[in-house]
């Protein structure tokens, strides 16, 4: 009878760690499978080079949100952004997302410049002015060919 209840109260503590560990996994993760306290903006972009699912949204230089689902619209040309932004979060029909990199060849990642003067964005709104990514290997080759002004 001992053995049994001390294999009983190893398979508890082994159980409750696995729980543990698969909680802190989607925690840390930002998997987000508890709670969806986001809402969803979308921005067109001539070009999205580098920018990933899951990149993140900054504005002031905080963390706001995470890159969704990227799309493209035939008709325009254009690559279609989902950007997933916290609530509380207030974005202006001003405001101007673009795609930056952190660092010299870090994570492409979108900044929003907030705005402030005209109407709030609700959900499922569009910002509509966006600046695409630079291309560093264009600016390097133009520079070593010469094709550069001064």
């Amino acid at each position: 009878m001992q053995k049994y209840s001390k294999e009983s109260v190893v398979g508890v503590f082994v159980l409750i760690g696995l729980a543990c560990i698969g909680y802190m996994t989607i925690q840390l993760g930002d998997l987000g499978l508890f709670e969806d306290d986001t809402y969803s903006l979308t921005a067109r972009f001539t070009r999205v080079t580098g920018l990933r699912s899951g990149s993140v949204v900054n504005m002031l230089g905080l963390e706001v949100g995470r890159v969704g689902k990227m799309t493209m619209d035939q008709d325009k040309q254009l690559a279609v952004v989902e950007l997933r932004i916290r609530k509380g979060v207030r974005v202006y029909e001003d405001a101007i997302a673009s795609i930056r990199t952190e660092g010299l060849i870090g994570d492409r990642y979108v900044s929003i410049d907030a705005g402030g003067s005209g109407g709030e964005l609700k959900p499922g709104d569009s910002i509509t002015e966006t600046e695409a990514p630079a291309d560093i290997m264009d600016m390097v080759s133009k520079y070593a060919f010469g094709d550069v002004k001064k």
